[in-house]
C-alpha cells in the first residue's frame, strides 16, 4: 500500500507527462438539457486543479442518453480516433432499469482491469454502504483506458481521488512505457522512508504493480548499508536524463510535437540477455491499425501517361472530357447501303467511298455501300441493311471473275434516320467521360472510352514502386545453387528456402506494381541499413518479411528507429495470423539547392555502434524535407506474410496510388460457411475457397491454418473474417453467414 508519509507527488516528480482525456456523461435528463449535468463539470474541475503533477488535456466531452448503443458508439469512435488515452464515463452504473453503461462498455474492452474496479468499490464503500450497488467497469480497448464512474458528483470526486494514485503509472504502461520512472522512484522513496523512520521495510509492505500486474516489492539487502537520502535535486537530475515513454501508438501525437521520441526497440549492440522479454509495443486492433496506415500513406504525385498498355492499374488524376462530338458527323451503325428515305424498293447502281466523294450528292438511281461506323454521303438520310437487299449484277475482271457489286435491289422502304448515328449521339463535346479518382481497370472499358474520345494522354496518380526483401541467416534463395554437389551435403542441409519474396513479388506484379527485389538480408545491422537505404532511394514503399518479432536477431525495428530516424507507428496487431506486423515511416532526404541528393549518410557512417552522434532522433529527422516513406515489416511465416500483405499492404498501395480512401480496402462479400470454423482470442483471417452457386457464395476452408503453412493460400480467393472468441462461443457454425475479404477471382 502507499505510505501515508509520502504524498503521491513524490512519485509524480519523475513523470511530467501529458495524457489526453475524454469525458462522457450518461443521462437521459442531461442529454435533453445540459444544465442538468453535474458530474461532468465536477470531473473537469478536478482535472484542472492546480498543482497536479501529471497533466491531463481534456480533448473531448459529450452527453448521451441512457442508451447502450449510444454509449458504446461514442466510446468506440473516440477510442478508434487514436486521439485519447483515457475515457471516463459518469452515470448509468447503478441497478436502475435504465442503467446500461456497464453493459455498453464491457463489450468494448479487450483487457479488463479488475484491480481498478476493486479500488473504486473499496474506496467508495468506506464512505457509504450504498456503494455496493454500483457496477463499475474498467479496462483497455486497444491502448485506451476506459473507466466508468457513478453519476453523483460526490462519488465522482471520491473515485477520482483514488484513481489519481495509480492512473499515471497505468497510462504510462498502456501507452507504451515500461514503468521505469516509477520503479526508479521507489529507490528514492525507500531512502526517504529510511531517513524518516527506523521502520524495517518488509516484503509486501510497499507493493506496486509492474507491466505484468505482478507485485513488485521494495527490498534492501540487510547485509548492505542503506545509502543516505538523495540530495534535493536528485529527482530533477533523474528527470533531466530520462525521456518519458512516448504515447507510441497514437501516431498523430507526433504531428504536433517536435520533441524527440524515445526508442521502444532494443539496442541491437547490447548483449542478448538485455533484449525485451515482453514486447514494448502496444497491441492494437485491426481497425486502429488500418486507420494509422491510411492516414500515414500519402498519395503520390501526378504524371502524364499515354493511353497504352501501361495505363491500366492507374487512377485518373483529372476529370476527362470529350474534346469533340462522337461521332463527329452522321455515320451508319450497320453494314448496308446509304440512300434517301424517298428511294423506295427498286434496283439501284452501287457505288463506294473509293469512287464517289462523300461531299457530293448521289445520283437518284445510285446507292452507296457503307460499313458500320462509316460516314454517309451528302444527301442521304438512311441506311438499308445488307439483309434487306438482293444482288442483281456484278462487275467482272479480265478473267471473267466476279469482283464487285454492280447493282442491288432494295426489298423494303426505310425511314429517315434509320440505322443512322447523328453527331454527338454517343458523346457530346465537353461531356465528362472519366472522373478523377476512377481506376483504369484491366477489363478494358476505361481504356476503350479514352481511345473512343481521342484522348492520347491523361493525368494519373503515380503508382508506387515497391522494394521487397527478406531477412535471416537461415533462409536461402530458391534459385541459389545447392550448398555442395554431393547428395549427402544436400540431404544434411537444414536451411529454409525463402518463400516470401517469390510469393509477394508474384502478388505485387499480378496487381500491376513495379517490384525491386533487394534479396535476402543477413542478420547484421550493417546489412539491414544498407538494404533499407537502397530501398528508400529506389522505391516508394519498403516491404520486408521476418525480423519484426522478439528474436535476438530481429533487427528491423531497432534499425528503423535508431539508425534511420524512423517512427514505428505500431509493432503488434491483435489478429491471427500476423500479430508481429509492423508499420513504420522513415524520413528521406530532400534535394539541395545545388540539385544534388542529400542522402541519409553513408552506411558506414550510420553503422557506428548507436552513438548519440550517429543515431537520428525525431527532431533531427524533422530537419529533413518532411517526406516520409512507409515501410511494412511483415511476419516471417509465409502464410502470415501473405495474409497481412492482402489486408494491410494492398490498401496502403491503393492509397498511395490515388484510390479514394473508401475504396482502399479490398472488397468484402457475404459468404455461407461450409464447415465449422474455430475462433481465437484474436480476430482471425481464415483462408478459404469461395465458390459461386445458385444459392450465393459459399466458403470452403483451405485446411490447416498454421502461420507457416503457405499451402493454405494455394488457390485461396478469400479470407473469412472471424470474430474474437467469446465466452460460450468457440466457433462459427457451418451454415452461418460471415464476411470474407475477396483476394482473388471467384469461381463456380
Amino acid at each position: 500500500m502507499w505510505s501515508p508519509l509520502l504524498p503521491h507527488s513524490t512519485f509524480a516528480t519523475f513523470r511530467m507527462k501529458r495524457y489526453r482525456v475524454a469525458i462522457l456523461t450518461v443521462s437521459d435528463k442531461a442529454s435533453n438539457d445540459a444544465s442538468y449535468d453535474r458530474s461532468g463539470p465536477a470531473i473537469r474541475e478536478l482535472f484542472s486543479a492546480d498543482g497536479r503533477d501529471v497533466k491531463f488535456d481534456i480533448i473531448k466531452t459529450g452527453i448521451v442518453p441512457d442508451n447502450e448503443d449510444a454509449i458504446s458508439q461514442w466510446v468506440k469512435s473516440t477510442t478508434e480516433s487514436g486521439t485519447c488515452d483515457w475515457i471516463l464515463t459518469t452515470g448509468g452504473t447503478g441497478f436502475g432499469t435504465r442503467d446500461r453503461t456497464p453493459e455498453a462498455i464491457s463489450g468494448l474492452i479487450d483487457r479488463p482491469a479488475p484491480g481498478l474496479v476493486h479500488l473504486l468499490i473499496s474506496t467508495a464503500i468506506q464512505h457509504t454502504p450504498l456503494a455496493a450497488l454500483s457496477r463499475p467497469v474498467a479496462g483497455m480497448m486497444g491502448s485506451t483506458l476506459i473507466v466508468t464512474l457513478p453519476g453523483s458528483p460526490k462519488a465522482v470526486k471520491e473515485n477520482l481521488a483514488a484513481l489519481f494514485l495509480v492512473v499515471d503509472h497505468a497510462l504510462d504502461l498502456i501507452t507504451g512505457g515500461n514503468g521505469q520512472a516509477v520503479h526508479e522512484s521507489l529507490g528514492v522513496v525507500e531512502r526517504m522512508l529510511t531517513a524518516a523512520s527506523p521502520l524495517d521495510l518488509k516484503p509486501n509492505q510497499n507493493d506496486i504493480f509492474d507491466d505484468k500486474n505482478a507485485p513488485v516489492h521494495i527490498r534492501h539487502d540487510p547485509n548492505q548499508p542503506i545509502k543516505p537520502a538523495a540530495a534535493p535535486n536528485a529527482s530533477a537530475e533523474v528527470h533531466r536524463h530520462r525521456d518519458p515513454p512516448s504515447h507510441h501508438h497514437h501516431d498523430h501525437h507526433r504531428d504536433h510535437h517536435s520533441i524527440p521520441s524515445p526508442h521502444l526497440s532494443h539496442d541491437p549492440t547490447a548483449p542478448v540477455t538485455s533484449r525485451h522479454r515482453i514486447s514494448p509495443y502496444p497491441i492494437i486492433s485491426f481497425d486502429e491499425a488500418m486507420g494509422i496506415i491510411l492516414r500515414r500513406c500519402k498519395t503520390l504525385g501526378i504524371e502524364n501517361r499515354k493511353v497504352d498498355r501501361t495505363l491500366p492499374g492507374h487512377v485518373l488524376a483529372e476529370d476527362v472530357y470529350a474534346p469533340q462530338n462522337i461521332p463527329g458527323t452522321q455515320t451508319t451503325n450497320v453494314d448496308g447501303y446509304a440512300l434517301h428515305s424517298d428511294q423506295g424498293p427498286a434496283t439501284y447502281d452501287v457505288t463506294t467511298p473509293a469512287n464517289h466523294s462523300l461531299s457530293q450528292r448521289l445520283p437518284i438511281d445510285t446507292i452507296m455501300r457503307v460499313n458500320t461506323g462509316a460516314p454517309i454521303p451528302y444527301g442521304t438520310n438512311a441506311v438499308i441493311m445488307v439483309e434487306d437487299t438482293k444482288l442483281i449484277s456484278t462487275t467482272k475482271n479480265e478473267r471473267g471473275e466476279d469482283v464487285e457489286e454492280k447493282s442491288v435491289e432494295t426489298l423494303t422502304r426505310v425511314k429517315a434516320g434509320e440505322n443512322i448515328r447523328n453527331p454527338g449521339s454517343d458523346v457530346m463535346k465537353g461531356e465528362k467521360v472519366g472522373d478523377m479518382g476512377e481506376l483504369i481497370t484491366t477489363s478494358g472499358g476505361e481504356m476503350g472510352t479514352l481511345a473512343f474520345v481521342g484522348r492520347k494522354e491523361v493525368k494519373v496518380f503515380r503508382k508506387p514502386i515497391v522494394a521487397i526483401l527478406s531477412t535471416g541467416n537461415e533462409i536461402t534463395d530458391i534459385s541459389a545453387p545447392a550448398p555442395e554437389d554431393d547428395s549427402t551435403a544436400e540431404e544434411e542441409w537444414s536451411g529454409i528456402y525463402d518463400t516470401n519474396r517469390p510469393s509477394l513479388q508474384a502478388a505485387l506484379e499480378g496487381l500491376g506494381y513495379e517490384v525491386i527485389d533487394l534479396g535476402i538480408v543477413p542478420d547484421t545491422v550493417d546489412a539491414h541499413v544498407r538494404a533499407l537505404k537502397d530501398g528508400l532511394e529506389r522505391a516508394d514503399l519498403l516491404l520486408t518479411t521476418g525480423g519484426s518479432s522478439m528474436g535476438a536477431k530481429d533487427l528491423l525495428k531497432p534499425v528503423v528507429e535508431r539508425q534511420l530516424g524512423g517512427t514505428v507507428h505500431f509493432g503488434r496487431v491483435s489478429i491471427k495470423p500476423g500479430k508481429p506486423t509492423t508499420f513504420a515511416t522513415i524520413p528521406v532526404s530532400s534535394i539541395n539547392d545545388n540539385g544534388s541528393q542529400n542522402d541519409l549518410g553513408s552506411a558506414s557512417a550510420v553503422l557506428q555502434p548507436l552513438s548519440p552522434a550517429v543515431s537520428m532522433s525525431s527532431s533531427q529527422s524533422s530537419q529533413l524535407s518532411g517526406l516520409n516513406k512507409p515501410m511494412f515489416a511483415l511476419p516471417g511465416n509465409p502464410a502470415s506474410a501473405l495474409v497481412t500483405f492482402w489486408i494491410f499492404v494492398v490498401p496502403a498501395l491503393r492509397r498511395m496510388g490515388g484510390y479514394p480512401k473508401e475504396r482502399c480496402n479490398l472488397p468484402r462479400a457475404r459468404v455461407l460457411l461450409n464447415e465449422d470454423l474455430p475462433l481465437d482470442p484474436r480476430n482471425e483471417f481464415h483462408r478459404v475457397f469461395i465458390r459461386c452457386s445458385s444459392e450465393g457464395l459459399t466458403a470452403f476452408s483451405t485446411g490447416g491454418q498454421r502461420s507457416s503453412r503457405v499451402a493454405s493460400l494455394a488457390g485461396a480467393n478469400g479470407l473469412v473474417v472471424l470474430p474474437k472468441k467469446e465466452k460460450g462461443k468457440t466457433a462459427l457454425a457451418k451454415g452461418t453467414f460471415a464476411e470474407a475479404v475477396v483476394i482473388g477471382e471467384l469461381h463456380m
